[in-house]
């Protein structure tokens, strides 16, 4: 498939995901704060339970969607980062170095501000890396609302920044998330990784296999402390680009039939269980509480800070260059949506206060969708300005 075609996929599916994953959060706040709240906590809390033998996973429905659903978003996230390194834009170094610099301010200024306000108090300072991290999809789909008044450039500037911001929040998240570790589910967890790895050295070109000892990888990881999810970027690694014998590519053939599941199904049902909070009880505190606030202001203003502010910086010093037919104002805009954290932030939220068992976790949600929203729109609204001033001030043809 031409590299044309592959964007123009891609950007299609983000942009009308992201317009799916805002009606799903928009509808689980809807029915969580009606008559129908019973409804919603009690579907999330049924228990589900697969046995084979000795081996039992009971979880509720929630975590069954958090910890293994999302292990498909992971997955496809890992085959993405893969192509790309391989033969994307992040193939090239010349091409890296604007939006890894961006991505680079888009992660550590939000965490400086969340833990600036939240420093003395060791319970919350868990939450820190709740606003690393940009919702790719959210924000394309954001972004495809001004259509061609943006330049495509300006496109793949937010989603090689949005990709390697999701790689940082995956190795935050296997570093400094992870529980109790289990030596034999580690050591099992190995072995199924070194047989991806054989495979992959032998030319196996069907992804069953690999799909196959992917799911023996992520329940070995389930049981090992090491959040399940990450099996998924794991697997992705594993999975070969390239074939013998001009081969169909397996990664390619798995990541084109899994994009639109992740965009149309299982990022909206993440959004859906995760984002209905209950607005009951809510006072003026649980807007401003230091961890609510720390998100809040990480995702709206860190990231512009960050991102822009990188950015500038990079191209001021002659290290890379403004995206082709982009003006600052543009550049701006695309900052302020880079602090839509929205999927990626509810994840590392549910992880750093786990709900029923902290009493930031529902504080935290509200910091994510009031930074999330912020961001959308101003970040839409100045886009969409600097994209009119760019099309008046254009030579006519």
């Amino acid at each position: 498939m031409p590299v044309r075609n592959t964007f123009r996929r891609f950007f299609q599916l983000e942009a009308a995901g992201g317009l799916l994953l805002i009606a799903a959060a928009a509808l689980a706040l809807i029915i969580n704060n009606s008559p129908l709240s019973w409804l919603y906590n009690g579907l999330l809390d049924v228990p589900v339970v697969a046995q084979i033998g000795a081996l039992k996973i009971a979880k509720p429905l929630l975590l069954w969607i958090n910890d293994g659903v999302m292990a498909l978003f992971f997955l496809l996230i890992g085959l993405e980062v893969k192509r790309e390194v391989l033969q994307g834009h992040l193939s090239h170094p010349s091409q890296i170095v604007l939006p890894g610099a961006a991505a680079i301010g888009g992660m550590v200024v939000p965490a400086l501000i969340y833990w600036a306000l939240n420093k003395d108090n060791p319970a919350a300072l868990s939450g820190w890396a709740i606003p690393m991290a940009t919702d790719i999809a959210f924000a394309l789909g954001v972004l495809a609302l001004l259509g061609k008044r943006v330049p495509v450039s300006l496109k793949l500037f937010l989603m090689t920044l949005a990709i390697i911001d999701d790689l940082g929040a995956i190795i935050v998240i296997a570093l400094f998330y992870s529980a109790e570790l289990s030596g034999l589910a580690l050591g099992l967890a190995a072995m199924s990784i070194g047989a991806l790895i054989v495979m992959n050295r032998l030319g196996v070109s069907r992804p069953a296999p690999y799909l196959l000892v992917g799911l023996v990888l992520w329940v070995c990881v389930l049981k090992s402390g090491v959040h399940a999810t990450l099996a998924g970027v794991v697997l992705a690694f594993c999975i070969p680009l390239k074939t013998q014998r001009n081969a169909p590519s397996p990664l390619q053939q798995i990541e084109h039939g899994l994009h639109p599941w992740v965009a149309f199904a299982i990022l909206p049902l993440f959004a859906f269980a995760n984002a209905g909070v209950s607005l009951s009880g809510m006072s003026l505190e649980s807007f401003t509480h230091h961890v609510p606030m720390g998100i809040a202001l990480g995702l709206l203003l860190g990231k512009t800070l960050g991102v822009f502010g990188l950015t500038w910086l990079a191209i001021r010093t002659g290290m890379a260059a403004l995206p082709t037919g982009a003006n600052w104002g543009q550049v701006l805009g695309v900052s302020i949506l880079c602090g839509i954290g929205f999927t990626m932030s509810l994840f590392v939220g549910s992880l750093a206060f786990v709900p029923g068992q902290s009493i930031f976790a529902g504080m935290d949600r509200m910091g994510i969708l009031t930074g999330s929203i912020l961001a959308a729109l101003i970040g839409y609204g100045i886009t969409a300005i600097a994209s009119r001033k760019a099309v008046a001030s254009a030579p006519a043809p």
